[in-house]
């Protein structure tokens, strides 16, 4: 009898050890996703960043690029791919532009490069994780538009005032990306 229990707790200690084999794979997993996912989405609001900063007091309509949906993300993939690389993953199908609450967003899947490895588990050593995930870009600020392009623009950034003076306008009087958009992983 207690040869018997020996092996059942044996057993039980094996199979719950293949478990958490499996659950730390898909966990890898879907920190690479999260990774990749914010990555396409900080990359699509660098693009906004650059253009705001190219278009002020140069084109009438700069105040375009404080709408997230107007930059094109053509880097977005390749943000994601390299961050997947680094998490050991690959990216399956690019970095997919979705909309979420209004909003801009990139959904991103990954598949592991590792596999969940050998266990009592027949099968396991060829399986590999997947996961999916998505990241959200958010205007921070709210504001009037003028009547004239070339007049000042006063921003209201999470409560954080900021004026824009496209006349007299130095790059430095920009604020970080962070205060402007939100990036954010959505539930």
């Amino acid at each position: 009898m207690y040869i018997w229990l020996t092996g059942i707790l044996l057993f039980a200690a094996v199979a719950l050890f293949a478990f958490a084999q499996a659950a730390s794979a898909r966990n890898g997993a879907q920190s690479a996703a999260d990774a990749a996912a914010l990555a396409a989405a900080q990359e699509h609001r660098d693009e906004l960043m650059e253009e705001l900063e190219g278009a002020i007091g140069v084109d009438d309509n700069w105040l375009d690029w404080l709408d997230p949906a107007e930059a094109t993300g053509d880097g977005a993939t390749a943000a994601a791919q390299q961050l997947a690389a680094a998490n050991d993953s690959s990216l399956q199908g690019g970095a997919q532009r979705v909309e979420v609450n209004g909003f801009p967003g990139y959904e991103v899947g990954i598949q592991t490069n590792y596999t969940v490895g050998d266990s009592i588990i027949p099968g396991t050593e060829t399986v590999r994780a997947t996961a999916q995930a998505t990241a959200v870009i958010e205007p921070r600020c709210d504001f009037e538009v003028p009547d004239d392009p070339l007049d000042v623009v006063e921003l209201d950034c999470d409560g954080e005032p900021i004026e824009i003076d496209p006349e007299d306008f130095v790059l430095d009087d920009l604020p970080d990306a962070s205060v402007l958009f939100s990036v954010y992983l959505a539930e």
